[in-house]
């Protein structure tokens, strides 16, 4: 237990998660607009390249430190470990939004509570996916 709570109290860690909150919340901020024009699952995906570009930016300045300087690879394995945790919170919003949430009868907000939770799903895997893929 010591260990775990060792890990995720890492300064390098806990950038990762503000660098990913930020990111997230211009992913979860931008589904709201996407969805005007485009069905939930577009708007998911949308939403998605938004966050993902933001949170690029981010982690190759303040969590990982640009570890290699040659930024085309870096973005195509960012792409990579991403394809993964798109694919995460759309199977796991768009699950809770279609049988989930209707089989409890859970009708406040189903959409805006089923991506929030498909965002935050991807974290961990996608912290070890670009520490020791992505960056390095």
């Amino acid at each position: 237990m010591k260990k775990t709570l060792a890990f995720f109290l890492q300064p390098r860690f806990l950038k990762f998660l503000l660098a990913g909150g930020i990111a997230a919340a211009a992913n979860y901020g931008s589904r709201f607009i996407f969805n005007i024009w485009v069905s939930f699952e577009q708007a998911i995906i949308l939403a998605y390249l938004v966050g993902m570009t933001v949170a690029f930016f981010l982690m190759r300045r303040h969590v990982f430190y640009r570890q290699s300087h040659h930024l085309a690879p870096q973005i195509f394995k960012f792409i990579l470990v991403n394809i993964l945790a798109v694919s995460q919170t759309l199977l796991i919003s768009v699950t809770l939004v279609r049988w989930v949430f209707p089989a409890i009868s859970m009708t406040y907000s189903p959409e805006a509570l089923a991506h929030l939770i498909g965002v935050l799903v991807p974290v961990v895997t996608s912290y070890f996916g670009h520490r020791f893929f992505t960056f390095k």
